[in-house]
């Protein structure tokens, strides 16, 4: 049995990052992952969809034009060579992460499926290792409803989706969350009949009720939105597949057909693959490893961070918290991880940030302030037309200590980063609106929302 330092599960950036800070200490490093290096973000999350979407927005710009008086039209869109662009971002991410990994001294990269076999040893593939410290980066993968039907379907997932050759005519959405939400502003900007249904009726309920109605209306303008309805039942047929819905307020039934169905329900923990019950590790209600707020879990020699976690699922926090798990699991000094102050932002169009609490939520502990500006109250969002853009802040009245911070339009998750790096250190007002913002960017949205509180 051959015994290490340190053992990482996963290796996507979570686990890459601690990897990277545990080689450079001379410690003898073992790095298992079944599937491509580079985990979700690489592979089928951040690089593929982001680069597909940024497609997305440019073809939106152009359909929009004549708003400002400039007529152009789209003679065509080549899809495949719009996936094959994707193809090639993933593929140079992940040539750029095995080279990495190849010149990393003292680290062995196991491929395979590891589980535990207790809390120290886990079985690669018939191969036995042991660590004294352990860190479980092993991710998420698509949670699938049970819809009468659905496993004897074509179905897509935010995987399998990436290998389409030819884009589909149609096209179903189970599912209003971020991927969902974003897969329909790509499928539906290159010409995609797209019909998302969801169990809810809100989409982004998470958040605030303002922002929730505009996206719906920004969205609904493009895709059908079956909010409030139930997924029974799914059909394959030759042509595609029907989809049989029930609406949870009347109980009415309604089919859907479309070409191809996409599930974009969630993600589910893969603790279950690491069999971690085997080592004595606790895991919530969803399976999900649990970890307090230093990333241990209720074993002292082993850390979980990123989306094993099941909290903030994005990348961004899975640096961040591989980062501290680190820290915490090699220096006496403990950092929290501050999960309250973890930034998000759903790149659809409108596009949509968020940062701290909403409103409801402060309220329920603080005396708040709340100030509300529209796009059109600043020149340059006048200039843009935009007039459905809105930006909303929290703040707490005693102290002017920002709480929470929500955006929705173009650039929103470039103009809330000022507030990010604010809430972040647990600042206030004065932090925000004591410097100049330039005049007239959109940025001075930011210093516009707070002159509005009340």
């Amino acid at each position: 049995m051959k015994r290490y330092d340190v053992i990482v599960i996963g290796a996507g950036d979570v686990g890459l990052g601690i990897v990277f800070r545990a080689a450079s200490g001379s410690r003898k490093v073992a790095l298992i992952d079944k599937g491509n290096a580079g985990g979700t973000c690489i592979n089928s999350g951040c690089v593929p969809s982001k680069t597909l979407l940024y497609t997305a927005d440019r073809i939106t710009e152009i359909q929009e034009a004549g708003r400002f008086g400039v007529r152009a039209s789209i003679d065509e869109i080549d899809f495949r060579a719009v996936m094959g662009r994707m193809h090639h971002a993933v593929e140079s991410g992940r040539e750029a992460i095995a080279k990495s990994i190849a010149e990393t001294e003292d680290l062995d990269f196991l491929r395979g499926q590891g589980h535990f076999l207790d809390g120290h040893t886990l079985d690669v593939g018939g191969k036995k290792i042991r660590g004294k410290k352990i860190f479980i980066a092993s991710g998420a993968r698509p949670s699938i409803p049970l819809i009468k039907g659905l496993e004897e379907s074509d179905y897509l997932t935010n995987e399998t989706v990436l290998s389409l050759d030819r884009k589909p005519e149609s096209l179903i959405i189970i599912g209003g969350g971020y991927i969902g939400l974003e897969y329909a502003h790509f499928f539906s900007a290159l010409g995609t009949k797209v019909t998302m249904v969801q169990r809810g009726r809100t989409l982004l309920p998470s958040g605030e009720p303002e922002i929730s109605e505009l996206l719906k209306t920004g969205i609904g303008r493009r895709v059908e939105l079956l909010l409030g309805f139930d997924p029974e039942e799914v059909k394959q047929t030759t042509e595609g597949c029907v989809l049989t819905t029930k609406d949870t307020a009347s109980g009415d039934g309604r089919e859907v057909a479309a070409e191809k169905l996409m599930i974009a329900a969630g993600r589910r923990s893969n603790a279950d693959l690491l069999r971690v019950r085997a080592a004595g590790i606790e895991t919530d209600e969803r399976g999900f490893v649990k970890v307090n707020n230093f990333l241990q879990t209720n074993l002292r020699h082993i850390w979980a961070a990123g989306d094993a976690t099941g909290r903030a699922m994005f990348t961004h926090a899975g640096d961040k918290a591989a980062e501290l798990a680190w820290n915490n699991a090699t220096h006496r000094k403990k950092i929290r991880m501050d999960f309250g102050s973890v930034p998000h932002a759903v790149f659809t169009c409108p596009q949509v940030a968020s940062v701290g609490l909403t409103e409801q939520a402060a309220a329920q502990d603080h005396k708040i302030l709340v100030g509300r500006a529209r796009y059109a109250d600043t020149v340059m969002g006048e200039a843009m037309m935009e007039e459905k853009g809105l930006a909303k802040a929290i703040v707490e009245k005693k102290t002017g200590r920002i709480l929470g911070f929500h955006i929705i339009g173009p650039h929103a998750s470039i103009l809330i980063q000022e507030v990010v790096n604010v809430i972040g250190r647990k600042g206030g007002l004065k932090e925000l609106t004591g410097g100049m913002h330039i005049f007239p960017a959109l940025s001075n949205i930011v210093v516009e929302t707070l002159s509005n509180l009340e």
